[in-house]
């Protein structure tokens, strides 16, 4: 009840997002759900340049040397250059734009039942320092000696060294762009959380929250708690560069493994900044489109919670040949496997969820299913990297690339346009083509596979990441045609991302127009007019049940909305 008063009290302002003004409704808008399109238009944009990198990258490895149309010749230091880009992102200013940002900013405040974040103004700024970060991080691109070239993990020395002036002013631009970015999400996860905590429709207990609001929660609290020793990292790696300090250079008694963990103290938790959102998406599509109550609800928020707590205690798994202690690896090995027992327990869950099931392979099931199929893969090859003795052999080599792949790209991507093509509706009150959605499916999931299960052969053969010429290293003469094969898929399941982009602009514009509940769905996002109107709701919705209570017996439809009265209240009532 106490979150219920701060409801009533803190969104009694929210009513005052500014006039209609194209500058305050499009802009400088405080709308939770403005803002959610921009940070998806954003992140998209970012998506095109990410993709770029990767097409020059791929061009050179299977044509080494060669002009890359639109580029010139691909030296090794501009193929570093890529690689640092590239990474950087697609991790950073792709996967938490389009996932945490924009899902959060529409999908919490809709599902609990707010009418808007708890702190809108808040919310506008860490947009709009999020857009600063970007504008920084392209403009590295743009410096005499080009963009950062350390890689995309920012290792010293090559990161931390005025002497490496190649890379001087992209480091301090990408070091710069990072912190904006990490100072945009602290300010986004303030308004997660409080809004979270503070403004949840009357009745909607903890116990009937949403899962993808839980997740996406979860998401926010792993950012808090692990992005803290970074940000101290990054300022010593900031002076190291501009005032000649030397945290991590030896040469003036400092350490460069401390950079690493810093970093990936931050970086494994990240993972799962990106990962749960994707997942929380897959969570909401798989009870609607299987018409089924949702398996282990309590089960998977707490296997949740006990994964983000174990990703605190897994970090050095990414420094096995560091020089670490064997006696050091041995704990880090076994929290590693550790962790992927609760992640184990959510996958179970949502496969006992579809078993039985009415499934209905629309668009957005089609995404759910792909996303369970390549996500399994990529967890079954992490315990090879989890393994401190398998993990000295494939470290640093192509087959951590395609691992990487097969837990990143599934979460982004394929969880990714599962929320894209699920929310679409209310959020532009469209509907999209299926037809088409069908189709950068299938060319999505097909060449995603063609592109990166190959690479998994090429990386146990031996093939060392951050490569530009593979030629030079003649054992790799028996890839060659597999990496040509690779980059011809890349190049196929790039171009298959037009029939997204066409489809998503000509819906917005041209699409048939949407109902409040097109698929028919319980969550309190989907009793909203489509789109919802300023303020969401007509009238502050009240919860009587779960959010997933699907094909019950004593019901003529086979959903039944979390606003909906029970029976025996709704006749007397009536």
């Amino acid at each position: 009840m106490e979150g219920n008063r701060h409801q009533a009290r803190g969104n009694s302002a929210h009513h005052s997002h500014g006039d209609e003004k194209f500058i305050w409704k499009y802009v400088f808008s405080t709308d939770h759900k403005m803002i959610a399109k921009q940070y998806l238009f954003t992140g998209l944009f970012m998506a095109l340049v990410g993709a770029f990198t990767a097409y020059l990258m791929r061009w050179q490895l299977a044509y080494p040397n060669t002009a890359a149309p639109g580029w010139g010749v691909v030296t090794a230091d501009k193929f570093n250059m890529l690689v640092t880009m590239h990474g950087t992102i697609m991790v950073f200013f792709v996967g938490m734009p389009v996932l945490v940002a924009a899902l959060s900013n529409f999908v919490i405040p809709l599902q609990i039942g707010a009418r808007d974040m708890v702190f809108p103004r808040l919310n506008m700024l860490s947009y709009w320092v999020f857009v600063a970060s970007v504008v920084c991080l392209l403009a590295s691109f743009f410096v005499p000696a080009g963009a950062s070239a350390c890689g995309w993990t920012g290792y010293p020395p090559l990161s931390a060294s005025q002497e490496y002036t190649g890379i001087f002013w992209g480091v301090v631009l990408w070091i710069l762009a990072l912190a904006l970015e990490f100072a945009s999400f602290t300010m986004g996860g303030i308004n997660y959380l409080a809004t979270f905590m503070c403004a949840r429709a009357k009745g909607l207990t903890y116990s009937r929250v949403p899962l993808a609001t839980w997740f996406l929660v979860g998401a926010s609290l792993a950012f808090f708690f692990s992005v803290g020793p970074l940000i101290a990292g990054a300022i010593m790696l900031l002076l190291d560069n501009v005032a000649g300090t030397g945290f991590y250079l030896p040469q003036k008694g400092g350490e460069p493994l401390l950079w690493q963990h810093l970093f990936w103290f931050f970086g494994h938790p990240e993972v799962y900044v990106v990962f749960l959102p994707g997942l929380a998406a897959v969570l909401e599509i798989i009870p609607v489109f299987s018409r089924k109550p949702i398996f282990g609800y309590r089960t998977m928020v707490w296997s949740m919670a006990v994964a983000l707590a174990l990703s605190y205690v897994v970090w050095a798994h990414h420094m096995f040949i560091s020089g670490m202690d064997p006696r050091l690896a041995m704990p880090f090995s076994i929290t590693t496997i550790l962790i992927s027992v609760p992640f184990a327990i959510i996958i179970f869950c949502m496969l006992a969820s579809l078993r039985g099931g009415s499934i209905r392979l629309a668009t957005p099931m089609l995404w759910a299913v792909g996303f369970l199929v390549t996500f399994l893969i990529g967890g079954l090859t992490g315990i090879f990297l989890g393994s401190a003795a398998s993990n000295i052999y494939f470290h640093g080599t192509y087959f951590v690339v395609a691992h990487f792949h097969y837990t990143f790209f599934p979460a982004v991507f394929f969880g990714g346009f599962a929320a894209i093509h699920f929310w679409f509706p209310k959020m532009f009150g469209r509907m999209y083509s299926e037809r088409l959605g069908k189709i950068h499916f299938w060319l999505t999931f097909v060449f995603f596979n063609c592109t990166f299960w190959p690479i998994f052969q090429i990386g146990s053969g031996g093939m060392i990441r951050r490569i530009a010429d593979p030629s030079q290293y003649r054992i790799l003469d028996q890839f060659k045609t597999l990496n040509v094969f690779v980059t011809i898929s890349a190049f196929i399941l790039i171009a298959g991302q037009i029939v997204f982009v066409i489809n998503f602009f000509w819906s917005i514009f041209r699409g048939p127009a949407a109902e409040a509940n097109p698929f028919r769905a319980n969550t309190l996002e989907w009793s909203a007019a489509s789109p919802p109107p300023h303020g969401n709701f007509t009238a502050a919705p009240v919860v009587y049940r779960g959010p997933y209570e699907y094909s019950l017996p004593d019901r003529a439809e086979d959903f039944v909305p979390q606003n909906e009265p029970p029976l025996a209240q709704a006749e007397g009532t009536a």
